[in-house]
């Protein structure tokens, strides 16, 4: 099959680079480091064995990639307006695209500009950096789960999940809600709480006092899947999350390089959505709420 990459960035870079190193056709949308791909190759420094994509199918624009099986979106959701435009050269009636994107609503929210889409969503797991160009800086972890949104080929779903195996990355078919609630309960916290106050991982779990209020926000997030009819998640759940996020290396998640080199940060989905869905049925996130306001006061300072 073929496949595009929209926004070669950490995620997209990494996940597109292991398409192609595994033999897969992979076309890459490029913007700042174009003219550095195109002359270098794009290289991928990872805890599980570095690798070299040494002429990699590079494009400024997607009007001048051909139309491909499954289309992989990587995009910070801050830029899903761009979609519109971006993507109508890559469709065919029967493409597939992957939203590897952090929150609740986003396949919802995209769905409403394409109606009939086929639709899955990616939840990576993995500490991944990329902040020179054309080096994608792969830390550890690197797993991705899948859920089907409203793919209707079946067939081609199931292809899209093998070339990803083929390709050395371990990858698992989930239930869709589900799996964007488990991730959120690591994003939310994680990702606020590193950018309110300024630092990493290892630091908000190596103080008593942090340690105690990201497990206190987990378990809203727990608490709001819950009651939203979301199965499978308890606080057993959170505490394995703490323990995964204590054995990583110190890690500056996506939200606070967004706000280290003055990006907008992606607060729509990761905090707006899911907070405003778990109100309408009763549920009141209060310490994520407060992280949310922190957040939108430093998104424009």
């Amino acid at each position: 099959m073929r496949y595009a990459i929209i926004g070669t960035g950490a995620i997209g870079g990494y996940y597109g680079a292991k398409l192609a190193n595994g033999g897969v056709e992979v076309h890459f949308l490029l913007h700042s480091d174009y003219e550095y791909v195109l002359k270098n190759g794009l290289q991928v420094n990872s805890c599980d064995g570095s690798f070299h994509i040494e002429c990699p199918n590079a494009y400024r624009r997607t009007e001048d990639m051909p139309q491909c099986d499954v289309v992989i979106v990587a995009l910070k959701t801050t830029n899903n307006h761009l979609l519109p435009s971006l993507l109508p050269p890559l469709l065919k009636p029967d493409t597939i695209v992957l939203l590897i994107q952090n929150g609740i609503g986003v396949e919802a929210s995209v769905e409403m500009m394409f109606p009939n889409i086929q639709l899955a969503a990616g939840l990576a797991f993995i500490c991944s950096a990329k902040t020179e160009p054309g080096v994608v800086n792969h830390q550890c972890y690197g797993n991705i789960n899948i859920g089907n949104y409203s793919c209707r080929d079946a067939a081609r779903y199931a292809a899209m999940l093998d070339d990803m195996r083929n390709a050395g990355i371990g990858v698992a078919n989930v239930e869709y809600r589900q799996a964007r609630w488990k991730k959120a309960v690591w994003n939310m916290p994680f990702n606020g709480m590193t950018v309110a106050l300024d630092t990493q991982t290892d630091r908000l779990l190596s103080n008593p006092a942090t340690l105690n209020l990201i497990r206190e926000q987990m378990m809203e997030v727990i608490g709001a899947a819950n009651a939203l009819g979301v199965n499978g998640l308890d606080e057993s759940f959170a505490d394995k999350m703490i323990r995964n996020t204590q054995v990583m290396v110190p890690y500056s998640p996506s939200m606070k390089l967004d706000h280290d080199f003055h990006r907008p940060m992606e607060i729509e989905f990761l905090y707006t959505r899911p907070i405003a869905e778990a109100r309408a049925v009763g549920f009141a996130m209060p310490r994520l709420e407060m992280l949310e306001a922190i957040l939108k006061f430093k998104n424009f300072i």
